[in-house]
């Protein structure tokens, strides 16, 4: 359980006039607390704040005026609730640092800009194109699926039916985040949220998620790992109504730098991902159909990037903070900095293991082409023998299906199943049979070599 703060008629109206008072000598040691933010530029919630204060001060005095300033420099973002609570925020520096970030490194134009450096379009969209699943997967693992990764890109890879609860979950949302790309052009309405999680969850346990339907009892909480309740959220009654207004103030054009109104998109995503978790309209799947949401603003506004980067696969790793930092704006008079902050750290290291990725894909282009041009191996293949081959390589996927390629390069079925076997009679690639299917993958560089019959003096320089 975190520390709430104290109650505002807990604190000291006037603590500039009561330090004086009281505490006059000490006064040098409390200016440096009038700020929204610590001396490196933390936003501490009170939880925490309260271990990093000296000794000789009184730490409530020191929140009563941090608080003050934090109040002097919030902004108002909305309404929330059944009890139309005003949720605000501060701009910090993680918060400016992440929206720059975002903008430089995620907009579809800078997408498309990374793909004509590296210069392989094909083989970069097929790379691509397997990041896509990454979300979907850790999203319900997040929300507690127990398959492991590598099983849950085998099975949509291939595109087989689930065989258990949390496949299915991790097949839906799968389904989820493809709505929310197809239908990132529409206005957001109640009617669209309910059917966003009538395809996320359709199928799974209709008796548990009740699909595509508001609920309509309160008996829905959130609990911690001791069973304490942690979150009741608003009544059920007037969830129509909220979420109509909800939908109302995600549809304004907040993104005019013209307007007193400005909101950065990346803070509004962030705010409707809080939205959803905070109202939790649906029986079960809220989590899901937030994080959703996020992306699906992301695309609507061009952020293109942001399909094939993935939130949830770092939240699953400090699902604690995660949790916290929804507490502790609920606990502190609605102020979504701690959200914020947390979410935008978070984004931060995807977007930035989103470039190493590509980065990674460069450099493996230009190492293969080496190799590959060295070894006479060139000129025997063909362009989509190179990209499947290409994307072998790189390692990031490590099965190949007739399906799957036919899917990804945009060819027939027989035109994929040539580009395969061609790879075996190459011996650059093997081949096995599970079920019905043939299942392609890459032999290890020792046996493609010895299948070259390399020189040796050559070998060290056609390793990648």
């Amino acid at each position: 359980m975190i520390k709430k703060p104290p109650a505002k008629d807990q604190l000291p109206s006037n603590p500039w006039g009561y330090i004086r008072e009281h505490q006059p000598e000490n006064i040098l040691g409390y200016v440096s607390y009038f700020s929204p933010v610590d001396d490196k530029g933390k936003y501490f919630p009170y939880d925490e704040f309260r271990h990093r204060v000296p000794k000789d001060l009184d730490v409530d005095l020191m929140w009563a005026l941090t608080k003050d300033a934090r109040t002097s420099r919030r902004q108002f973002l909305l309404i929330l609730g059944d009890q139309n609570t005003l949720v605000t925020f501060v701009q910090t520096t993680i918060l400016q640092k992440a929206t720059t970030i975002v903008d430089q490194n995620t907009t579809t134009a800078a997408l498309e800009w990374t793909s004509k450096k590296i210069g392989e379009d094909q083989h970069f969209q097929y790379l691509l194109n397997d990041l896509v699943e990454d979300e979907s997967i850790s999203s319900s693992q997040l929300e507690g699926a127990a398959t492991t990764t590598l099983v849950a890109k085998e099975m949509l890879k291939k595109k087989r039916e689930p065989r258990s609860i949390d496949e299915k979950m991790i097949l839906g949302n799968f389904k989820m985040m493809r709505f929310a790309w197809d239908n990132r052009e529409q206005e957001l309405t109640p009617d669209l949220i309910k059917e966003l999680h009538r395809v996320g969850v359709d199928g799974i346990d209709n008796d548990r998620y009740a699909p595509g339907a508001f609920r309509v009892s309160d008996d829905v909480v959130i609990a911690d790992q001791d069973d304490n309740i942690v979150h009741q959220p608003p009544l059920a009654q007037g969830i129509e109504d909220r979420f109509k207004e909800l939908c109302e103030w995600i549809n304004i054009n907040h993104d005019d730098f013209d307007s007193n109104n400005y909101i950065h998109p990346l803070i509004k995503a962030i705010t409707i991902h809080f939205a959803i978790g905070y109202d939790h309209p649906f029986r079960d799947g809220n989590g899901r159909v937030a994080r959703a949401l996020f992306y699906w603003f992301m695309f609507k506004n061009n952020y293109g990037a942001f399909r094939y980067i993935s939130i949830s696969n770092l939240l699953k790793e400090a699902a604690t903070q995660y949790g916290k930092s929804y507490l502790y704006t609920e606990t502190d008079d609605m102020d979504l900095t701690y959200f914020i902050d947390y979410q935008c750290s978070i984004i931060t290291r995807a977007v930035s293991d989103f470039n190493k990725h590509c980065q990674k894909t460069l450099a493996g282009i230009e190492s293969f082409n080496k190799w590959i041009w060295n070894s006479g191996i060139y000129g025997k293949l063909s362009d989509k023998q190179k990209t499947v081959f290409q994307v072998a390589k790189s390692n990031q996927i490590t099965i190949f299906t007739t399906t799957n390629v036919k899917e990804n390069l945009g060819c027939s079925y027989n035109t994929a199943a040539s580009v395969l076997n061609g790879l075996c009679e190459l011996n650059l690639f093997g081949k096995r049979k599970e079920g019905k299917e043939w299942i392609f993958y890459l032999l290890d560089q020792d046996k493609i070599q010895q299948a070259w019959k390399m020189p040796a003096k050559n070998k060290s320089e056609k390793q990648l």
